[in-house]
């Protein structure tokens, strides 16, 4: 058999900053024109007011972290073009990093140890529910004020806390084990190379019996809509095993300067005004223990604005497999919320509304999501399945970030991992993976994969070029895990600063 195969190298998304350069690489961008809100001149904020809630040996890390990261850090080791020296918080962002005692809550007291007590708890579900209501209403204090409200939070986590508290896991009833190992039979049975790769964007069939601590902190700032950022040793000090001081700089800018208001890049405004929406499911237990699949739907303007909405559950059951899809009902209901909550956020419709999932729209999906979308000028639906096929190229290195491959102009491949011209090199240990992209409207392969490559730039909880995923789907585990926390009911706020 004769294989026709197209090749096609992208361009690089070149995001735009606060002068008139554009590239592709946020460090490179950020130190040479600064952030994208510079545009918005005396309205955007000079100043980002930092609190801070933790025992004080973190609560002195912290400060000492922040007055750091407003100074020049330079590379340990060998500088390259992907370990850049960092220039220092002010002269990035134009902005300053505050802290203030007003703004400062100490959990473990001199009259009273409230941090301590909760640790000393034996039941790891009553020591973690407690430690969580120390930070969480330390946080609703600093939420609560009229005036003098910081920006930002940082949450400082000590070791021992993180040790006793990281996360949480209570035996199975035997019911859940039934439906649980039920559930594996039936994703067994599927190719276990596709079924290992959509795990990193799926969330897995045990999730349903953890908590975790990052996510209960993180729901609890969507709560009082103040963001949080969560802070442990492995950021505030050097270790031999740790990420250099100056990455660890750049990435923790990068999050708060975005969590506290700031936009640090953008796309450019090429096209129409558009919708990304990632569609994903992971498994959900209500308060009555009954396992569901809950929809779930991250959506980004063409500007880079983020929200995440929670759709309807899918009940789980011991026929199922790991191929869930909505009902037509859901599917309509979930497209027409994310449309009234862009025009919520933006001021007016999409003309474009694309919609990624990591598995096929079914019948019922794309009767409900085309029905939804009917006043809507152009609605593209895109698959993004990861895939086993391999591309390699003459010389040292793999194909290009940005490559796609199409096979007898049937399947075409993107390859959003590779030999980066930014970087001059393939920053990646194994022979990189494409992805493969699927249309299930009429249009066209390259544009959905030129916008899938653009969005795996679109991170602003990093500084770092190498993105994998689109925005739309990178965080599914994240935010599920966090919205999980409100059970059944409906968090008010939606920003995604709250879910980073």
């Amino acid at each position: 058999m004769t294989l026709d195969l197209s090749i096609i190298e992208l361009p690089p998304p070149k995001l735009q900053f606060g002068g008139a350069l554009s590239v592709s690489d946020p460090k490179v961008g950020l130190a040479s024109a600064g952030p994208f809100d510079l545009h918005f001149g005396s309205a955007r904020k000079v100043h980002l007011n930092i609190g801070i809630v933790g025992p004080q040996e973190m609560i002195d890390l912290v400060r000492a972290w922040l007055d750091r990261c407003m100074k020049p850090i330079p590379v340990t080791g060998d500088a390259s073009l992907l370990r850049r020296a960092y220039p220092g918080f002010e002269q990035v962002f134009h902005s300053a990093l505050i802290t203030d005692d007003n703004w400062t809550v100490r959990l473990d007291g001199e009259t009273r140890d409230e941090l301590g007590e909760a640790l000393a708890i034996s039941d790891p579900f009553d020591r973690f529910e407690r430690v969580l209501n120390v930070y969480s209403n330390a946080l609703e204090g600093l939420a609560a004020r009229d005036a003098n409200r910081p920006d930002l939070v940082i949450m400082a986590i000590s070791d021992d806390v993180y040790k006793k508290c990281h996360s949480v896991e209570r035996k199975a009833s035997a019911e859940e084990k039934k439906t649980a190992a039920a559930i594996r039979k039936a994703q067994a049975r599927k190719q276990l190379d596709l079924f290992d790769l959509i795990q990193e964007v799926e969330q897995s069939d045990e999730d349903f019996l953890k908590r975790d601590l990052r996510h209960a902190l993180k729901a609890r700032a969507l709560k009082f809509k103040l963001p949080i950022q969560i802070a442990t040793r492995n950021l505030l000090e050097d270790t031999a095993k740790g990420q250099d001081p100056a990455t660890r700089a750049w990435n923790f800018s990068v999050g708060a300067y975005y969590k506290a208001g700031g936009v640090p890049w953008r796309l450019p405004q090429d096209g129409p005004e558009t919708c990304f929406v990632g569609i994903t499911f992971h498994h959900f237990r209500t308060t009555k223990r009954h396992i569901v699949q809950s929809s779930l739907a991250q959506a980004f303007s063409s500007e880079g604005e983020g929200f995440a909405i929670r759709g309807e559950g899918v009940p789980a059951g011991p026929q199922q497999s790991r191929d869930v899809h909505l009902s037509e009902e859901q599917a309509y209901n979930l497209a027409e919320n994310i449309v009234a909550e862009y025009t919520t956020r933006t001021g007016g419709t999409p003309v474009r509304v694309v919609v990624h999932k990591t598995s096929y729209f079914d019948d019922a999906e794309l009767a409900g999501i085309r029905a939804a979308l009917s006043d809507i000028p152009i609605v593209d639906l895109v698959t993004l399945v990861p895939s086993s096929f391999r591309l390699l190229r003459l010389g040292t290195y793999p194909p290009k970030v940005g490559t796609v491959c199409s096979v007898n102009n049937a399947k075409s491949f993107l390859f959003t991992s590779g030999f980066m011209p930014e970087l001059g090199t393939y920053p990646g240990p194994h022979v990189p993976q494409p992805f493969e992209v699927r249309m299930q409207s009429d249009g066209s392969k390259i544009d959905a994969a030129q916008d899938l490559l653009n969005l795996t730039r679109m991170n602003w909880n990093t500084a770092d070029i190498r993105g994998k995923w689109p925005v739309t789907l990178s965080f599914a585990r994240r935010v599920g895990g966090i919205l999980d926390e409100f059970g059944d009911a409906t968090p008010r706020e939606t920003s995604f600063r709250y879910f980073l």
